[in-house]
């Protein structure tokens, strides 16, 4: 989809005000308005459209806005302006209007079109309140409602159900285009990353790949018996968070706690080959934090955690306030794995520490264990997946729009990137309840080899994005394509902005080409 093709359709998306000048002043036309989600447009819509047109002269098309969906946890699955787009371009279609209301009857009362046009299954057994109240507001102006034929009736739901069309450059592309963002802005954007310097505190963790061949098993109990093949070590949690701020030319601070231990040698030896200031205080009393995991053909067999997970001292708590005071960085990260540095005492300790003009950003990762990213209260930006929000939220139910809303009720964050896996993620800027900038990206992700780390590759490159540009599309477009380029790295190594603008100049070519 080119820019081209959004201006020869969007002439004709209009708002209701518009469209009630339109109406008004066109009295000798006979208008006819149909409504609903059209996620996936399909056979069924196109004939309930092409019989509502040869009833009037001119076709609205009024479609239900994002935040009003609830047909599923992550519907819709094709976004407002682009859902607008494809009706738009259907010949018989003369307006589109994005209804901001929950149902058509405030549109309804405020367009007065002639006529309003309902699929044939809403009247086969029996009015719906809904319809009924549609009926009272077309009688309420002398309006009339039509219900066209059920020959053929489709379910967009039953359609996303058996397979999710891939919309992802094309949802890309209306939400560059309404953001008058384009990919010289996005690159420019990485470039600046070297003016920014950033401070962060949370858990250092070692992510231990111990390599085997299956040989067989024991009959007499479920034992796996393994060949020891190779060991490799890595940085992660909080650490590799500074070692992707610190290759994406950041200048980056680094305060954590560690064991005095073998792996303690090791951390302090992978980060004497960086550039990043590290502030680290040697626990005597636990051990660094290691989860080795066992692989078999690529297959993860078993995972082994070595970690103490107790509350860190009032003298620990002290060191690290004491690095955040003397600390002027533009941006405090907040890198939370649950392994002892943050909880209920030091978080509130710890926040406090951070200048009031410095830019608080938090994000917490318990896969397996404890967390609660509510915790982080006021931040400028969190960065939370979708299962820790459920688990802290005590809610399975919400769709991903109210989960967002639920998580701003409990912490106030300015800005949301709520991370749904394999499936991209969903953003917020809160302002009030009534304006909200929300949108949702597809993952980048061409192939998976392995996906761990994608939120730490995220968080350090939306964070920058961030400081740079001031745009959360903008810092989750890039956050996204760094998490992709570590999902496509076997073992959790640090993204660098030559990665990344390799998959940025992918897609631009993509772009083009689709274009």
């Amino acid at each position: 989809m080119s820019s081209e093709l959004i201006k020869k359709y969007s002439y004709k998306i209009k708002t209701s005000s518009q469209l009630k000048k339109i109406v008004k002043n066109n009295k000798n036309f006979n208008f006819i308005m149909c409504h609903g989600v059209f996620d996936v447009v399909h056979p069924g819509h196109v004939r309930h459209l092409t019989y509502a047109k040869t009833k009037a002269d001119k076709l609205i098309v009024s479609l239900t806005c994002d935040k009003h969906i609830k047909k599923g946890t992550y519907r819709p699955h094709i976004p407002e302006n682009l859902r607008a787009l494809n009706l738009a371009a259907f010949e018989m279609v003369d307006y589109v209007v994005i209804d901001k209301n929950s149902t058509p009857i405030n549109n309804i009362k405020l367009i007065r079109p002639n006529y309003f046009a309902k699929g044939f299954e809403y009247s086969s057994a029996g009015l719906p309140k809904a319809t009924q109240e549609e009926i009272k507001a077309l009688k309420s102006y002398g309006g009339n409602i039509i219900f066209t034929p059920g020959d053929v009736v489709y379910s967009s739901s039953k359609f996303l159900n058996k397979s999710l069309p891939e919309v992802g450059l094309e949802k890309l592309i209306m939400l560059m285009h309404k953001e008058k963002i384009n990919f010289e802005t996005l690159k420019k954007t990485l470039m600046d990353f070297k003016k920014l310097k950033v401070h962060v505190i949370g858990d250092t963790i070692v992510d231990t790949y111990t390599r085997t061949t299956l040989i067989g098993g024991q009959t007499k109990t479920p034992t796996f018996s393994l060949h020891f093949n190779s060991k490799e070590d890595y940085v992660g949690g909080a650490g590799i968070v500074s070692k992707h701020l610190d290759s994406a030319g950041a200048k980056v601070i680094f305060s954590t706690v560690l064991g005095n231990d073998n792996l303690k040698k090791f951390v302090l030896n992978q980060f004497k080959k960086t550039k990043i200031i590290t502030n680290f205080y040697i626990d005597n009393t636990r051990p660094t934090t290691n989860k080795n995991v066992f692989i078999a053909s690529d297959y993860r067999l078993l995972k082994v955690d070595t970690l103490d997970n107790r509350p860190i001292s009032s003298e620990i708590i002290d060191f690290l306030c004491s690095s955040l005071k003397k600390d002027k960085s533009n941006a405090v990260v907040f890198s939370d794995f649950r392994h002892g540095i943050f909880n209920q005492i030091s978080t509130n300790k710890l926040t406090k520490a951070i200048s009031k003009k410095t830019f608080k950003v938090a994000d917490s990762q318990v896969a397996s264990r404890w967390g609660n990213i509510t915790d982080f209260k006021g931040f400028d930006l969190i960065t939370p997946n979708e299962r820790e929000s459920r688990f802290a939220l005590a809610n399975q139910d919400a769709t991903v729009g109210q989960l967002s809303q639920l998580l701003y009720d409990n912490c106030k964050y300015k800005h949301l990137i709520l991370k749904l896996g394999s499936k991209g993620v969903f953003c917020n800027t809160y302002k009030n309840k009534s304006n909200n900038s929300y949108f949702s990206l597809d993952s980048f992700v061409n192939n998976i080899v392995d996906p761990v780390g994608a939120g730490d590759a995220l968080l350090a490159y939306s964070t920058l994005s961030m400081l740079s540009s001031k745009s959360l599309v903008i810092s989750s477009i890039l956050g996204s394509i760094a998490a992709a380029c570590e999902c496509e790295y076997d073992g959790n190594i640090p993204v660098k902005t030559s990665h990344v603008l390799t998959k940025l100049n992918e897609i631009e070519k993509k772009v083009n080409y689709s274009s």
